[in-house]
């Protein structure tokens, strides 16, 4: 476990460019960019291993990047409150080449959690590190980025698995509302207090099934992210019952026993195999309501998959929901992606989850400040 944690480490340093974009997989061409959720899980998982200086980094390249694109963001503003309809390319893209620049190619682009899971991991950077002020550049994209999801939240756009553009989801609703209640300590912004209080309010009444949380508004299926509504999210507590019944349904319905966990029923990407991340999630949400032992078998799992360089890939073969369609996506875009960055990262969080692999002092930077 240690020479993986410590090669998590490594592997995410190694590929964080110099302007402090993190590349999601180096090895992957599709992936060779910096995507809002992918970095700002990954500079979490650098936050609670002590790499303060490589979450600060990128910090400063998603305000910078958000800024570079002001134009459009207000553009997109002024569509919504106009009634305006709003075109794929309008939008704020979700990944960046390192430079901060928009990638060019086709992409489903328009997806809102990425923004709110930055705003919420910034936030968590600056209670790690003690920081009483943003810099003017990170407090003018944090109040940029607060007016951008105030304005388009309620729109459907792609999950966190960039599919479904016409659903309205849950996880995705729970980032933009951790995303704004961190706004509020970050800049004291009212506006985010209020439209987060609408956010939770509209899971609450349309988001549940039964018993359970849903992968989307008028759906009875769940989603392994629906794990991030409580941990990190807190749209609901961990012990919450309604969080209790949907872990319970993600169990039956997405976690093979003894493997890991798929991203959804009826999942085809590459087959639909068990993804690394979401299991490392699970675990992170056993180990935070003091499940120890579950938390801990899926970490043993996760193990398992790395290579022997040490590399997590996004997702395993073995067990395939679709196998009949894992051929042509090899054929079109190569092998699984392979070191996936956001993969080391929940690594790496469920490790500290569990209180142990810890950095020692003598490569544990301090707070950049």
């Amino acid at each position: 476990m240690d020479d993986l944690f410590t090669r998590s480490i490594n592997v995410i340093l190694a590929n964080q460019h110099a302007s402090g974009a993190y590349v999601a997989c180096p090895s992957f061409t599709h992936y060779r960019y910096c995507w809002f959720r992918d970095g700002a899980f990954i500079a979490y998982a650098m936050d609670v291993v002590g790499q303060h200086e490589s979450a600060e980094r990128f910090h400063e390249w998603a305000a910078a990047t958000i800024l570079r694109h002001e134009a459009k963001a207000h553009g997109c503003i002024e569509a919504t409150q106009g009634s305006q309809q709003l075109a794929e390319g309008d939008c704020l893209h979700t990944r960046y080449d390192c430079e901060g620049h928009e990638a060019g190619d086709e992409w489903p682009n328009f997806q809102l959690d990425g923004f709110g899971t930055w705003l919420w991991a910034l936030g968590e950077h600056a209670r790690r590190c003690g920081k009483q002020r943003l810099s003017s550049t990170g407090e003018s994209a944090v109040r940029l980025l607060v007016n951008y999801l105030c304005a388009l939240w309620r729109n459907p756009c792609y999950d966190c698995w960039e599919e479904f553009r016409d659903k309205v989801h849950t996880s995705t609703l729970a980032a933009i509302y951790a995303g704004l209640r961190a706004a509020v300590l970050l800049v004291r912004d009212v506006q985010a207090l209020r439209i987060s209080a609408e956010i939770r309010a509209l899971v609450l009444h349309e988001g549940i099934h039964e018993r359970h949380l849903v992968k989307y508004m008028g759906t009875e299926a769940v989603d392994a992210s629906l794990v991030g509504v409580s941990v990190p999210y807190r749209l609901v507590q961990p012990d919450d019952p309604l969080m209790q019944e949907t872990v319970a349904r993600i169990e039956t319905d997405l976690h093979r026993p003894g493997g890991g966990v798929y991203r959804y029923a009826g999942d085809t990407y590459y087959g639909g195999g068990e993804w690394v991340l979401p299991a490392a999630w699970l675990g992170w949400y056993y180990a935070e309501v003091g499940e120890t032992a579950r938390a801990r078998r899926l970490l043993r799992w996760v193990e398992a998959q790395a290579d022997t360089d040490g590399y997590l890939p996004e997702q395993v073969s073995t067990h395939l929901l679709a196998p009949g369609r894992y051929a042509e996506w090899e054929a079109r875009w190569g092998p699984v992606a392979r070191p996936l960055l956001w993969s080391h990262a929940m690594y790496l969080i469920l490790c500290h989850s569990l209180g142990g692999c810890e950095l020692s002092n003598q490569v544990r930077p301090s707070c950049v400040r």
